[in-house]
């Protein structure tokens, strides 16, 4: 099996692993917070961190994967900053309307793109932009009931964007830069997401919710929900930052979406949430322009790799012309004084004397 087969297998799995674990611990927290009334989210999600970093630890004294060390502040900013967009997106779900707060998870693909247009310099195509542009009217179809707007809550959500796609930014930029795979970067940055929302976690918590999280009652089942919410964590965190750094954070919105859709899906289904034909065509909208962005994004992923490798044949060209020529040169400089030559009699020589 190549390289290229290699990575390809890698980020069908990452996708298939970041779905599947993301609309579990979707339905499982919707039960722990709907059912079981268990608000406290910021919480939770430092709960969150906080195993995946122990389940990390664990891997490495099973040394399943290397400890790689790297520049101590990009790691430190980089987790604080993971933690506080965390924390912000749930001020902007707790101080907003929930239409309101969908616009603000559609929003993060275009100011993902704007960001990374203006200070890495990467284009975007027509074609992926009208693909990406049919996916966000598609889900805001489907998910925007409503649009409630009031100050604080616009400045909020106006935070939580900008962090979310600066941190999400950092991952890709972070694993490239520093030569560190998902799980090095994960396990090294988790203490300090973990901290972040430990310490904000239950301030956030009690002022969204006016209930303190370490006076709720904890009954088992409340507890089994929490423990299984804290397990397919570590799948959800893990696969994360390896559809990323695979990938894209464009990408990884883009996957956010289709879990989304899949998650109205399954409600439905499931727990029979209410559903109406505009949920229906708004998934059917969102679906095609998923689909024609994973079409146009392998098409110039294959037209690039292509490019790259007819550049590099003049190369190889060029540096195969130059080994004949030294080569030439060589046997050149041998015939001429390399190689001494024998004495020649000359006949004339005692005239010469």
């Amino acid at each position: 099996m190549s390289e290229n087969q290699k990575f390809q297998l890698g980020t069908i799995g990452a996708l298939t692993l970041s779905v599947v674990s993301s609309v579990s611990i979707v339905i499982c927290n919707k039960a722990l917070i709907t059912t079981l009334a268990f608000t406290f989210a910021t919480t939770l999600t430092s709960w969150h961190l906080l195993v995946t970093f122990c389940s990390l630890h664990v891997a490495l004294w099973m040394k399943l994967f290397e400890h790689k060390p790297f520049d101590a502040r990009a790691v430190m900013g980089f987790g604080i900053l993971n933690g506080i967009s965390i924390g912000l997106l749930n001020l902007s779900l707790g101080f907003n309307s929930v239409g309101f707060y969908q616009m603000t998870k559609l929003a993060i693909i275009p100011c993902t793109v704007l960001l990374e247009t203006l200070f890495f310099r990467k284009k975007f195509s027509r074609n992926i932009q009208l693909s990406l542009g049919i996916l966000l009217l598609g889900v805001g179809i489907a998910t925007v009931t409503d649009l409630q707007l009031n100050f604080l809550g616009s400045i909020l959500s106006l935070l939580a964007i900008v962090t979310t796609c600066i941190a999400q930014i950092m991952t890709n930029t972070i694993q490239k830069k520093f030569k560190v795979s998902s799980t090095q970067l994960l396990y090294q940055s988790c203490p300090y997401q973990a901290l972040t929302l430990f310490i904000v976690g239950p301030f956030l918590d009690g002022l969204l919710t006016n209930q303190n999280v370490f006076a709720f009652k904890y009954t088992p089942q409340v507890l089994f929900f929490i423990v299984l919410s804290c397990m397919i964590s570590v799948s959800v965190n893990f696969s994360t930052f390896m559809v990323i750094g695979k990938t894209s954070p464009v990408t990884y919105q883009v996957l956010g979406h289709l879990k989304t859709c899949l998650v109205l899906a399954f409600g439905y289904i499931l727990l029979r949430d209410p559903f109406s034909w505009r949920n229906i065509l708004g998934i059917m909208i969102a679906v095609v322009g998923m689909i024609l962005y994973s079409y146009c994004s392998i098409l110039e992923n294959q037209q690039q790799k292509a490019s790259e490798v007819s550049a590099q044949l003049p190369q190889v060209k060029e540096s195969e012309s130059d080994v004949l020529i030294s080569m030439d040169n060589g046997s050149e400089r041998l015939s001429d004084g390399g190689v001494p030559k024998s004495p020649v009699w000359k006949s004339d020589k005692d005239l010469q004397a």
